[in-house]
Order: structure tokens, then C-alpha cells, then sequence
């Protein structure tokens, strides 16, 4: 469905992302785990051309293209079979939730509003928040603000959705909810690739775990493998730092 390969981005001097491969079969859900700084947002960020990659290519069902020579078209051609779930929400203040949701199909997709009004309450349903349609962000949680944004990755029903550590701006105590609309997606069979620290999570949901390391992959496989008998020491020292309680079979 989706292969990235020798994908390469440097920010200034500084390679942040140094060859990557990486490919997502429809209906799974991958989850990219590593410490801070190994560029597993800035992959994410190229897959969906928010930020450039300076080498490297794609396919995308029929779509295949170069990073660094996609035209507008083709840029567009995939960000309509994706959707970015951001850290931070990212959501418009001074529109309500709806608003927020409906926002991507009127002006991104041509819907007319009485029909992203629907699709958007759909989606808000969905995320447990029809109660909060006519909210402002400010008048939400930081776990509801990120519902609304989960709710508007599903409105525009993408192939891929793609989540950017979506509780690392949450209090704990707020974690539980997003985690919830997260696992249902996955129930439903959502193609989902998950850069996330929450690593009972991952290991709970995904079906394919990569592990990335200074700009590159370290390591790949199902969880059970990862979370158990990983092959790379530099994996096992990641994993015994978050989760010092597994004894690793090596």
C-alpha cells in the first residue's frame, strides 16, 4: 500500500533521517518507537510532505514519485489519501469543534457544509465528543482537543492516518481516552502509523513495531518479537530504560 524508501533529510548540517526504509500493508497498524531526536517525526512530516525529504521515494497504491521532485499535483494526490493527528492538536481557536472537523472538507475536499456537518458529527460520535460540538477549543481538555483532532483525521476518511505522538502533550490522568478512540480505530482495520512512547500501547495494537535510532532503523518486527526477544543491543538498552521490568530471552 504505502513504501518509503532511502529516504534521506537534513536540517542544516544535521542528517536527521539517513536512508530510511519503511512499508505499510492496508490494515496495519506500525507503530515507530525511539528516543528523542532519532527522526521519527520528521518521517512522518516527509510521508505527508510537511516537511521536504532531500532524497529518497514513494509508492503509494498507484503513485509513485521522488521526495524532492513531487509536483503540487502529486503532493496533493497524497495528502488526500492521508491525515496527520499532531502533538500539539493543532486545532483552530476560534472555530468551534465541528467547525474544526468540517473545516478540511468545505475547503479541502469541496463538500458543502451541510454535508460536513454530517460527516463531521459522524466523526465526533465517533471520538465520544457530540456533546462538545459547539465547544471552542479553550473550552475543552487537552484529551477532547486531541479527539477533535482524531475526528478530523477519520472525517476525511484517509488511507492512512498519521498519529505524531498524540498523548505526549497530555496530562497522565487524560492519556486513557485518546489511547481508547485509538484502539477502536485499529479494531475497525484503520491503516494507522503511530510514533508514540506508550509503549504497552504499542505493544497492545500494533502490528508492526520499528524501532529508529540516530536517523535510522534499528530494528523491525512484530511486537512480539520487539517487546520480547529484540536482536540489536541498542534496542534492548531502549526498552530496558522504558519497561526495566521485562526479562529479555537473548
Amino acid at each position: 500500500m504505502l513504501k518509503i524508501r532511502n529516504v534521506h533529510k537534513k536540517f542544516h548540517h544535521i542528517e536527521v533521517l539517513k536512508g530510511v526504509d519503511i512499508t505499510v500493508d492496508k490494515g496495519d497498524v506500525v507503530a515507530i518507537l525511539g528516543p528523542s531526536g532519532s527522526g521519527k517525526t520528521t518521517l512522518l512530516r516527509c510521508i505527508n510532505f510537511l516537511e521536504r525529504a532531500d532524497q529518497g521515494e514513494m509508492e503509494f497504491d498507484a503513485v509513485h514519485l521522488e521526495f524532492t521532485a513531487a509536483s503540487s499535483r502529486e503532493i496533493a494526490q497524497i495528502r488526500k489519501k492521508t491525515a496527520f493527528v499532531f502533538q500539539n492538536y493543532n486545532l483552530f481557536q476560534n472555530k468551534t469543534a465541528l467547525e474544526n472537523v468540517t473545516v478540511g472538507l468545505t475547503v479541502g475536499r469541496g463538500m458543502s457544509r451541510i454535508q460536513a456537518e454530517a460527516v463531521g458529527m459522524k466523526a465526533l460520535i465517533k471520538v465520544g465528543l457530540a456533546d462538545r460540538a459547539n465547544f471552542y477549543p479553550a473550552q475543552l481538555s487537552g484529551g477532547q482537543q486531541q479527539r477533535v483532532g482524531i475526528a478530523r483525521a477519520i472525517a476525511v476518511e484517509p488511507d492512512v492516518i498519521l498519529f505524531d505522538e498524540p498523548t505526549s502533550a497530555l496530562d497522565p490522568e487524560l492519556v486513557g481516552e485518546v489511547l481508547a478512540v485509538i484502539k477502536q480505530l485499529a479494531k475497525e482495520g484503520k491503516t494507522m502509523v503511530i510514533v508514540t512512547h506508550e509503549m504497552k500501547f504499542a505493544a497492545e495494537v500494533a502490528t508492526h513495531v520499528v524501532f529508529m535510532a540516530d536517523g535510522n532503523i534499528v530494528e523491525e518486527g512484530s511486537p512480539e518479537m520487539m517487546f520480547v526477544c529484540p536482536k540489536e543491543e541498542r534496542t534492548r538498552s531502549f526498552l530496558r530504560r522504558i519497561l526495566p521490568q521485562i526479562e529479555y530471552n537473548i
